[in-house]
């Protein structure tokens, strides 16, 4: 009797025990961006969504620095999820700021909206190409920024030194569009989903305008960039434009640790596309997530990823 008892009461606590595990919380910290920016309040919504759809999921957000940030956040274990601008691509190959560190740890999972170059400048400005802004005073992005590496790679294609050539100023983008209403800078590189806040600030206030950047030139970023294509700012997207302005675009994408397990980044995607209406409601250049976008990634996705996009027919 007692060595009976005594399997039943081993049986009780191995089942107690596997129970236990296999409710055991899954915690998935995300990076974003400022809590003003877009990168925030659509990873809060995509947050909500994996905590409802996934079980045990505990998503949390975390306000960073954005792209840099949050390369740097996935290399130390401390999230697992991150937002990134195109910067992903030299991190991942170890180019540009990220030479001889490669961050093979990066997998893509999800890609998110355009984040077009909006090169802007002072309103009453006699600058015609971005040819034209030798001597000028030029915003190209925060130190560090993805910004700043497409603007220091942009004019070192066209052979414009951006430490010489110009008057390089490090901003961010509301400190632009600050400068740009006290008449201290002539011209920007600005980057941001469409609509950014500080781009309609400008062209609401008539302090400046966009230009449309030459097809060839367009086409010489690519190849030096590859992460960079050829995009149209639509029509009325800001004050004072009711045309279409060619410019050149890199993709957000949702970034993940390659540690991640297969069937849980499966579920991520697809419950993130099967609720993605949810994040257009918060941000409605989420419009741009489509299933068919996958062939904008320049990284490896990640397995699961990849499953859930064979099983949709994006990929073959």
């Amino acid at each position: 009797m007692k060595k009976t008892l005594s399997i039943l009461l081993a049986v009780v606590v191995i089942c107690s025990l596997s129970v236990a595990a296999f409710a055991a919380p899954i915690f998935i910290n995300i990076g974003t961006g400022s809590v003003g920016g877009t990168y925030y309040p659509v990873g809060s919504a995509m947050s909500t969504i994996w905590n409802r759809e996934i079980p045990n999921m505990r998503a949390a957000v975390q306000s960073t620095g954005g792209t840099r940030a949050n390369i740097d956040l996935l290399s130390r274990g401390e999230v697992e999820v991150g937002f990134t601008d195109g910067l992903y691509f030299p991190a991942f190959h170890g180019l540009h700021m990220f030479e001889g560190s490669p961050q093979s740890f990066l997998r893509a999972a999800v890609p998110l909206y355009p984040e077009p170059i909006h090169f802007v400048v002072a309103e009453d400005s006699d600058i015609t190409s971005i040819r034209d802004i030798v001597g000028r005073r030029v915003v190209i992005g925060a130190v560090g920024s993805g910004t700043e590496v497409t603007a220091r790679a942009f004019l070192e294609m066209l052979g414009i030194c951006p430490d010489n050539d110009i008057t390089p100023q490090n901003l961010s983008m509301s400190e632009t569009a600050g400068a740009f209403a006290d008449r201290v800078i002539d011209a920007a590189f600005m980057m941001g989903a469409l609509g950014s806040a500080a781009v309609v600030e400008v062209t609401t206030m008539g302090t400046a305008r966009i230009i449309p950047i030459e097809d060839d030139i367009i086409a010489a970023l690519n190849e030096v960039l590859p992460y960079y294509d050829a995009f149209t700012i639509p029509a009325g997207t800001y004050p004072g434009h009711p045309y279409g302005i060619r410019t050149s675009a890199t993709w957000n994408i949702l970034s993940v640790h390659y540690s991640l397990p297969d069937d849980l980044v499966y579920d991520m995607t697809r419950v993130l596309f099967e609720n993605a209406e949810e994040l257009v409601n918060v941000a409605a250049v989420m419009s741009y997530m489509q299933k068919d976008a996958i062939d904008v990634i320049q990284i490896p996705l990640h397995p699961g990823a990849e499953r859930f996009f064979r099983s949709v027919g994006a990929l073959e």
